[in-house]
Parts: C-alpha cells; sequence; structure tokens
C-alpha cells in the first residue's frame, strides 16, 4: 500500500490520543508552545549540525516519498526483459537501440545502451554496479537525517523536562502552582519521545527499506543486461530473473502433490510383510 507509513503515523497518534483522554488527560495540556520550542528547534538545530544543510533539504522531499512510495514492479521489469531478448536474439543487439528511447527506467536504459555501444561485458557490469552503490550511498544519507533526529528527540524532551524542573522548583513558595509546572515540564518528554518513536524512526525505517527495494531492482536489471549481452536464451534469462520476484507475484501455481511416493511406501511395507 502506498500511503501505509502515513496511515501507521495516524494509527499511533490517534491511539496515543485517545488512550490519554480515556484516562482523563487533557488534550490541550500537550500543545504547549514552550516544550515544542525546545523539542523541534533543538532536534532541528543538531540534526543540521549533524548531517549538514544539503543534507536537510531533503527532508521535505523524503517525506513525500515515504508517504507516496510506490512498490517496485519487479515482475514487470522481468517481462520487459525478456522482450528485449527476445528482440536481440532475433535481430541482433543492435536492433535494440530503436527500443532505448521507449525505456522509462534510466538505470535499464543507460545499461541496454553500454550492451548496443559493443562495451566489454566486464566494463559492463563496473559501471553499473557503481551507479547502484552510489544510489545506495544516497539513501543511507538520507536515512540518516532521520536517524539523527529520532536520536536527538528524547534527549531533548529530557532537557526540555529538566528545564521546566528547575523553573517549578524555583516556585516551591507557590504549592498551587507547583502541580501544573510539573506536569507541563514533562510535556517536552513527552514530545520528544514520541515524535522519534512515531515519525522520526519509522520514516527512517521505511527509507531504508525502499532502498533495499530499489536495490534488488537495479540487480535484477543489471543480471539481466549481462544476460542479454551474453546471448543467452530468453526463457534461461526469464527463469533467472523471476528467482527476484516474491513467489505470490509470479504467477505460477504449485504443482500438487502426488500420491506416488505415499503409495510406494505402502507396496515396500506389503511386501515386507509378505
Amino acid at each position: 500500500m502506498k500511503a501505509a507509513t502515513g496511515i501507521g503515523i495516524a494509527i499511533a497518534c490517534v491511539g496515543l490520543l485517545l488512550g490519554a483522554s480515556m484516562e482523563g488527560t487533557p488534550l490541550g495540556s500537550l500543545f504547549n508552545v514552550p516544550a515544542m520550542l525546545i523539542i523541534f528547534g533543538g532536534v532541528a538545530g543538531a540534526t543540521l549540525a549533524a548531517v549538514g544543510m544539503d543534507a536537510m533539504k531533503l527532508v521535505p522531499t523524503l517525506y513525500k516519498k515515504v508517504m507516496n512510495a510506490e512498490t517496485p514492479d519487479l515482475r514487470g521489469r522481468v517481462s520487459d526483459l525478456v522482450g528485449y531478448a527476445e528482440r536481440a536474439r532475433r535481430d541482433g543487439l543492435l536492433a535494440l537501440e530503436e527500443d532505448l528511447e521507449h525505456v522509462d527506467d534510466p538505470y535499464t536504459r543507460k545499461g541496454l545502451q553500454l550492451v548496443v555501444d559493443g562495451t566489454p561485458p566486464e566494463l559492463v557490469k563496473e559501471i553499473l554496479e557503481s551507479e547502484i552503490h552510489a544510489m545506495r550511498a544516497r539513501h543511507k544519507a538520507g536515512a540518516k537525517v532521520f536517524e539523527s533526529a529520532g536520536g536527538f528527540a528524547p534527549t531533548m524532551g529530557v532537557l526540555g523536562t529538566v528545564m521546566g524542573l528547575i523553573s517549578a522548583l524555583q516556585k516551591l513558595d507557590q504549592p498551587e502552582t507547583l502541580g501544573p509546572a510539573i506536569s507541563a515540564a514533562f510535556i517536552a518528554t513527552l514530545l520528544g519521545v514520541g515524535a522519534a518513536n512515531i515519525v522520526l524512526l519509522p520514516v527512517a525505517e521505511r527509507l531504508k527499506q525502499l532502498s533495499a527495494a530499489e536495490v534488488q531492482g537495479r540487480v535484477l536489471v543489471l543480471d539481466g543486461v549481462l544476460a542479454i549481452q551474453s546471448g543467452d536464451n530468453p526463457r534461461v534469462i526469464e527463469e533467472k530473473l523471476a528467482s527476484y520476484v516474491p513467489p505470490a507475484e509470479r504467477g505460477d501455481e504449485e504443482p500438487e502433490p502426488t500420491e506416488g511416493p505415499q503409495l510406494h511406501a505402502v507396496d515396500d511395507e506389503e511386501r515386507m510383510a509378505a
């Protein structure tokens, strides 16, 4: 599901707010402006110091990607590569040049272009693997932003609580204000821990999963391009690349178990008894 991350975050927020309301916690008290400034300002500043401005600029794009992520169509990629293999086997590798402008995926197009240009297989593999390594490094840097923020948020919450308690303890001569002040102080910890475990760390984990799925898709394309270049049979290529596709998406039906071995076992037992 494309919106699974957003739905999960919404469910977590609703569950926590509903539970707090049932316990008698005034939900309005959670919207504490000083605590929010301490948490969100402190987390933003610490994360900026840790990952740099260039990485911070990617935060809106990464949020959008996570909230609207699409599952890679591995089966579709296998079908496309098998089609290119059939074309190459029938008309030659140079015939693929006519199809390049219709290839939507830049990585697949680059691999096929290298093959059409007569690039040696070892160099094709090296170039395409370098693309995968570079992509993995970019994705790791993106996930690191949210991992860092998720690590800083609880600590900032504790700092906010300590600051709130310092302010509360200075009013010991006003017992009627002590309870609300202490309660407000702990809101900072609540916000920090909540932001880390409901939003920041789940987003970081989701980015890692999306990266792993995209890497798997590119490895599939790499193997397919090399197989096309080596002139393998399209059916063999299809069987090889199908291993990257989850069994539930392959559309293959599992063969029904036969009764032969059981009948044979019975015959053996009867023969031994005889």
